[in-house]
């Protein structure tokens, strides 16, 4: 037994609570982590799994239980345990005024390294990240990639017995995501052990073992594909649909016998609830020629259904405005759409035009140019030339009284981090023109909606994750804007999570509201009506998902998901236009 222990992370009843009269933020949890494999950590916000991963670094001690990493207890072998730990925290803990280079030496004079050992780790690294090119850049101006990848090579200045890796992908696209799995996948040996915390479910489902944490307990511990076995036989295809997608997911998920369902493409998932026959398609307004197809079950469906399945189909934020049954006129159109900064060209020429109850999505790479873009159309940016119109109004001529038809939610959270959640709904809701009843009577919705109320007192900055987007959600929309503009909102967010976001904005679609929004949840974009694929500045292709699937579609990819859309229509571009440029 105590040669097991020595080669592995023992966890024993471990317990922490953050104050004595603060409840537990883990409760009496046990586990084995094995070196030679990568272990993801998943569960909700607030489940304890950043929690868990400062205790393996002994930055905190348990409150009771104890975990031995490869022998060495974290309560009194600190020291030794950080030489042999490598840690990648939630937060991009690197210095934005530094250099990639300067972050490098820094990291290397905390490790002690001496000239010659810094000197091979960082050719090492600097390959191994492919940011050798990029070494004299500040980390501030990194793409949301490479940021991500610089961490990466910090964490590993020596090579760790233990990496821990705290959602190294949040905010990243979906090929800079492959390329951390790779270059993790390639640490892996027989003495280092790896635990990788995520919101991306695909890849937990690529782990050779999942922790699943709820409330601070652990509620499941072993390969993904045993716990996807307990929804085998539930899961289910809506297909040939003939009306709105959004409305028959909204209906199938009043039906008593599903516990969970999203959108994909023109089709709608659903998973049953256990022991349940499926319900017939006449049920979910779906359309005469409908009908219901078995799929496999992914390990998604599995994490949802253990945790009590998703916040339902109706959104009681779509359901207090009034119902919309006007003309589907364009309230947001980009015509040749450019911002220079200097002699670079960030944006490039964009066209498109939204209409009234119609989701866009705009998909790309980090820094590919999408932000810019929404901050030309929320009036925040000037554009170098083209032109932009919100709600009719001309960006140009008109700036003010475009911005006062749109609703905004930022990449990063762009609220007050100093004033409370109540303070911050206030403020807000007096910029947007509220006064009187309906501003109190606003504030108090917001609070019940977004389940806002446990944190009213709490600091913005403060918040967990969850709680800050639905904070800033519920500032974008309390003056019930015609347009509402979302910037990754739900970047790093759990996937029930996500789904109480899409019940909401799919509801206020419904209403006649516009959503423009980026994303890199390869699942939301499925939601879309149309997507803009945004690659070094310009939009290289554009249309329904399935449209863009087809477009992908090759002999070795014959029924290409949207991620593998996503790649195969950026080499196509590398490969034909991009080479020419």
């Amino acid at each position: 037994m105590k040669a097991m222990a020595d080669s592995s992370l023992v966890i024993e009843n471990l317990s922490y609570a953050y104050g004595k009269t603060l409840p537990l933020a883990l409760d009496g949890l046990s586990a084995t982590i094995r070196p030679g494999i990568v272990t993801g950590l998943v569960g909700p916000d607030g489940a304890g799994k950043t929690t868990l991963l400062r205790l393996l670094t002994a930055l905190l001690l348990p409150t009771a239980g104890s975990i031995r990493v490869f022998g060495l207890d974290t309560r009194d072998a600190a020291e030794p345990l950080h030489r042999i730990i490598g840690y990648m925290p939630q937060k991009f803990g690197l210095y934005d005024d530094l250099s990639v280079k300067q972050n490098l030496r820094l990291y290397a004079d905390m490790q002690g390294l001496s000239a010659p050992e810094r000197r091979l780790a960082f050719a090492r690294l600097l390959t191994f990240t492919g940011l050798e090119p990029f070494q004299e850049r500040l980390a501030g101006r990194l793409s949301g990639g490479m940021k991500q990848k610089l961490g990466l090579a910090c964490a590993l200045i020596r090579k760790p017995r233990l990496l821990l890796l705290d959602e190294p992908s949040v905010g990243v696209d979906p090929v800079s995501r492959r390329e951390l799995w790779r270059m993790v996948g390639e640490l892996v040996d027989a003495e280092t052990a790896v635990i990788w915390s995520t919101a991306y479910l695909d890849e937990a489902e690529k782990c050779r073992e999942v922790l699943l944490l709820d409330g601070g307990r652990l509620i499941f511990s072993g390969p993904p594909g045993t716990l996807t076995e307990r929804v085998a036989g539930r899961c289910f295809q809506v297909r040939g649909i003939s009306g709105n997608r959004r409305r028959v997911l909204a209906r199938a998920l009043q039906q008593p016998e599903v516990q969970d369902g999203i959108v994909q493409g023109r089709d709608v998932r659903i998973v049953l609830r256990s022991g349940q026959a499926p319900p017939a398609p006449m049920c979910l307004d779906a359309g005469e020629s409908s009908w219901l197809e078995p799929v496999a079950p992914r390990f998604e469906d599995a994490y949802v259904d253990v945790l009590g399945g998703g916040p339902g189909g109706i959104s009681a934020l779509a359901s207090a405005m009034a119902p919309w049954a006007g003309e589907r006129e364009v309230t947001v159109e980009a015509a040749g759409l450019t911002k220079r900064f200097g002699d670079f060209t960030a944006v490039s020429e964009i066209d498109f035009s939204i209409r009234r109850g119609e989701i866009f999505g705009l998909l790309g790479p980090n820094g590919a140019g999408k932000s810019t873009i929404f901050k030309m159309l929320c009036g925040l940016l000037r554009p170098s030339a083209g032109s932009g119109r919100v709600g009719g109004f001309d960006l140009r001529s008109s700036p003010s009284q475009a911005r006062s038809c749109l609703g905004y939610m930022a990449q990063k959270f762009s609220l007050y981090s100093d004033l409370s959640t109540r303070q911050n709904l206030e403020f807000f809701s007096g910029i947007y023109g509220l006064s009187g009843a309906r501003r109190k009577e606003t504030v108090a919705r917001m609070i019940d909606i977004f389940g806002l109320r446990p944190q009213l007192q709490a600091s913005a900055k403060d918040l967990p994750l969850g709680f800050k987007q639905r904070l800033a959600l519920a500032c974008a929309v309390m003056h019930e804007p015609a347009v509402l503009f979302l910037d990754e909102p739900t970047s790093g967010v759990d996937p029930l999570t996500r789904r109480e976001f899409w019940t909401h904005i799919n509801g206020l679609v419904e209403r006649g509201v516009t959503v423009l929004v980026t994303t890199h949840f390869m699942d939301e974009a499925e939601y879309c009506d149309r997507i803009g694929l945004i690659y070094r500045g310009r939009m290289i292709a554009s249309g329904p998902p399935d449209e863009l699937k087809i477009q992908a579609a090759s002999a070795a990819l014959p029924d290409p998901t949207l991620e593998e859309t996503f790649i195969a229509l950026l080499r196509q571009w590398d490969e034909g236009e991009g080479a020419k440029a």
